[in-house]
């Protein structure tokens, strides 16, 4: 929910640099980091992960115009240096793709990465406080957090950036009215499948308000979804992998790993 669909030249110069700075600043210590044998470990599982989230970030969710992040789920599997050097790789390719600029990749990938720490870290947190006892319920509960912290941070950007950045595919839900219409008369189906005549249509341009209006009514409900996924993958992987969410790491040496000091 939080990614900017953003295009070039409409966020102020001043924002797009230091997101490149931040982000790279933080690529580059998370790949000085993320050398640990613990962390090589997961390469193979970063990319299994990034794949997952390129999938899921490129569906959308056709009533309410809400892709499927995966971000609490992966930065949970993932840990979070792995998260951000995921999160980069991700909005790289979806630039690529026509899924927001190329000068946007910054702070869309702290946008994403944040929420991958920032739900890494409540997991954590409760997790351990509940002595592993409800990992599933814990998991979903850190997604929804999480989600709704970033998407405030979002429309934190877009107050900074002015209405040009708030515009977004809103699905079945009209923002200036404040109130859902037939559930598939926008997004996917109803635009470019069932009236290709209206799938160029402009996105409307929105002020603030109503822009945070429509997120949060919109995210509500992905937040919830999104949290029920989360909950079922990690209530399984903590059933049959738990190193693979609590952390534990198996004493098996990997080829490699013998100029590697510990």
């Amino acid at each position: 929910m939080t990614h900017l669909h953003i295009p070039d030249g409409v966020l102020p110069l001043w924002l797009v640099l230091a997101s490149w700075l931040v982000t790279l600043s933080a690529v580059g210590l998370a790949g000085h980091f993320g050398g640990r044998r613990d962390v090589r470990r997961k390469v193979p599982l970063l990319g299994a992960i990034a794949a997952l989230m390129l999938v899921s970030m490129s569906s959308e969710v056709v009533p309410i115009a809400y892709h499927v992040n995966l971000t609490v789920l992966s930065g949970i599997l993932l840990g979070p240096w792995l998260s951000i050097i995921a999160a980069f790789i991700v909005n790289v390719i979806l630039a690529l793709v026509g899924h927001g600029g190329v000068t946007v990749i910054g702070l869309n990938t702290l946008m994403i990465a944040s929420e991958m720490l920032i739900g890494w870290a409540l997991f954590k947190g409760l997790d351990a406080l509940l002595r592993h006892r409800r990992s599933a319920a814990v998991a979903g509960v850190a997604t929804v957090l999480a989600l709704a912290i970033t998407t405030t941070l979002l429309v934190g950007i877009v107050a900074l950036s002015g209405s040009a950045a708030a515009s977004r595919e809103s699905g079945a839900f009209d923002p200036r009215a404040g109130r859902f219409g037939a559930l598939f008369s926008g997004g996917v189906v109803g635009n470019s499948l069932l009236n290709p005549e209206t799938a160029e249509e402009p996105l409307p341009q929105l002020s603030v308000k109503r822009f945070a209006t429509m997120v949060y009514t919109l995210g509500s409900f992905g937040w919830v979804l999104e949290g029920f996924i989360t909950a079922a993958i990690i209530g399984f992987v903590s059933r049959v992998r738990p190193g693979m969410v609590r952390g534990r790491r198996p004493e098996v040496r990997l080829v490699g790993d013998e100029g590697v000091s510990h």
